[in-house]
């Protein structure tokens, strides 16, 4: 399992403005990756907002609004579950490339939720519901804001 071995971090969020993205499909693992954010967030003391977009695809363009808006980092969440044609492929070589560029181009960080999977037990094993293995709404957070602390201190 891929949350083997995940680091331990300290998560303060206090002072921080997080907009946590998170696309409309697959309701219950999205739901699941909302919910390992929010508890994150509300843990860490960060301030918040949670907007919803259509799909993955649509992931950049809200992440790149919300920082230039003023969030210190974006939480990224989505769920890209293969099928037979290779829509799977462009979207989720969109959304990652896209959130990518808008945290370069931007020089604020993406907590990167965006799952692709094979099938919906795998997002259900990764969602942090009950029985789920990993929860990847909680590690794309810490991960937003660990990278904006750090850049804080990165830029003095």
């Amino acid at each position: 399992m891929s949350g083997a071995g995940s680091p331990e971090l300290d998560v303060d969020g206090r002072g921080l403005r997080i907009v946590v993205v998170a696309g409309s499909w697959h309701d219950e693992i999205t739901n699941g990756l909302i919910a390992g954010a929010t508890r994150t967030l509300d843990a860490s003391g960060a301030d918040y907002e949670l907007v919803r977009v259509p799909g993955s695809f649509e992931l950049p363009v809200a992440a790149k609004a919300a920082l230039e808006a003023g969030a210190d980092a974006v939480v990224a969440l989505g769920v890209i579950i293969r099928g037979g044609t290779p829509h799977f492929e462009y979207v989720s070589s969109a959304a990652t490339d896209g959130l990518t560029r808008v945290a370069l181009d931007t020089g604020r960080p993406v907590g990167f939720g965006v799952l692709t999977l094979d099938d919906e037990q795998q997002g259900l094993d990764r969602a942090g519901l009950p029985g789920s293995k990993e929860d990847k709404g909680r590690e794309a957070t810490e991960a937003a804001i660990v990278t904006a602390r750090l850049l804080e201190r990165l830029r003095g």
